[in-house]
């Protein structure tokens, strides 16, 4: 794939997460564009979102990029033959604190949300 069509996936597919948003509740999600700081998508108040259509799996630089931005850092990436059409089973990646976290606050378990720790 050249250079110029895997930089046109990538904005495909970061128009394609922002749609997605946007048709689910956060009407005013955007895509911010190649080449900006912080979040990927805009218009979802207190969500950090990385959007990534690439083929190698590099998880942890992935959820540090997500990090930078503010709000629950998450990682949205579409896999190799998922079509624009399949965007409802791409895979979200995020950490384990801020999955239990959002767990929780979804009533499952018996805790309640843990407070933002950097330890185990």
């Amino acid at each position: 794939m050249s250079a110029a069509s895997r930089k046109q996936r990538g904005s495909e597919t970061q128009t394609t997460v922002a749609r997605w948003f946007a048709a689910h509740g956060w009407p005013f999600a955007e895509s911010t564009g190649a080449g900006r700081q912080g979040s990927d998508i805009t218009g979802i108040p207190g969500l950090a979102c990385e959007v990534k259509a690439r083929r190698n799996f590099n998880p942890l630089a992935w959820i540090k990029q997500a990090t930078n931005g503010n709000g629950i850092p998450f990682v949205v990436f579409r896999c190799d033959g998922q079509g624009q059409q399949s965007v409802a089973e791409w895979p979200v990646l995020l950490t384990l604190r801020q999955f239990t976290t959002l767990l929780q606050i979804a009533g499952f378990g018996d805790g309640e949300p843990a407070e933002e720790t950097t330890d185990a």
